[in-house]
């Protein structure tokens, strides 16, 4: 015959188990040192991803003033700069075959996309660049 045990004392199937302020510590522990390494793996991915955006942009826009080229028989001037691919240039209305993008979108640091005719590194067409703010001196253009 079983006797049984009163229910006060603790049996080892009716004990509360809870984690130890220790094992806590162990496991945030364990965690920042997870994060530690990680995380600045991703720290440059947010750069990489606006030069990118940059970059696609650059093509966009160059492949637009191609087509304008193609309908105008001229590349924009400075002064005209990127808006005549939204809206028509002055007097040439009837040639104008637009608009080549539906609207000018700033480069991903939030400054517009800067235009030259006839360009420095493409004396006989035009520059199109953006400026990386992040890295001095860095230009992202069609060259």
């Amino acid at each position: 015959m079983k006797t049984r045990l009163p229910e006060t004392e603790p049996t080892s199937r009716t004990r509360l188990e809870a984690f130890t302020l220790i094992e806590i510590m162990v496991v945030v522990v364990i965690l920042g040192i997870l994060a530690a390494t990680i995380i600045p793996q991703f720290m440059g991915t947010t750069h990489d991803a606006k030069v990118s955006k940059a970059k696609s942009d650059v093509s966009e826009l160059e492949n637009a003033l191609e087509r304008f080229y193609i309908h105008m028989d001229r590349h924009p001037t400075t002064e005209e700069g990127l808006k005549v691919l939204v809206t028509a240039p002055p007097g040439d209305e009837s040639k104008w075959r637009g608009p080549y993008v539906k609207q000018l979108r700033d480069d991903p640091w939030g400054h517009p996309y800067q235009y030259r005719n006839p360009g420095l590194h493409h004396t006989s067409s035009f520059d199109l660049w953006a400026k990386d703010p992040e890295k001095e001196g860095t230009d992202i253009g069609n060259w």
